[in-house]
């Protein structure tokens, strides 16, 4: 299980509802992929902006985050994404009351 944090800078002039709609945007195409676990939209508190993914291994994060989106992303926006990623061996899930370790 990976996650993967795609973080970028707030476009210049964007207000929060703005982020939103832009969000609101991609959920189509985000919905579509179905090696997608979950995704968070973030603020985070410097006003940078983060895309929180899980997926089941990390060529399917690469896959999604390829060349070609971080093109159309780059047009979109006129920024460059950062993107790292984390190995996820456990989770905590309060909701289901569920815990899963991923070894």
């Amino acid at each position: 299980m990976i996650i993967e944090f795609v973080t970028f800078d707030r476009p210049e002039g964007f207000t929060d509802a703005d982020i939103l709609e832009d969000a609101r945007g991609t959920v189509a195409h985000w919905q579509a992929n179905e090696r997608l676990i979950r995704k968070h939209f973030v603020r985070r508190e410097d006003g940078r902006i983060m895309g929180v993914y899980l997926w089941p291994d990390r060529a399917s994060a690469e896959a999604a985050h390829d060349a070609a989106w971080i093109a159309r992303f780059r047009a979109r926006t006129g920024l460059e994404p950062e993107i790292t990623y984390g190995d996820v061996f456990m989770v905590i899930d309060n909701v289901s009351g569920e815990v899963t370790e991923y070894p």
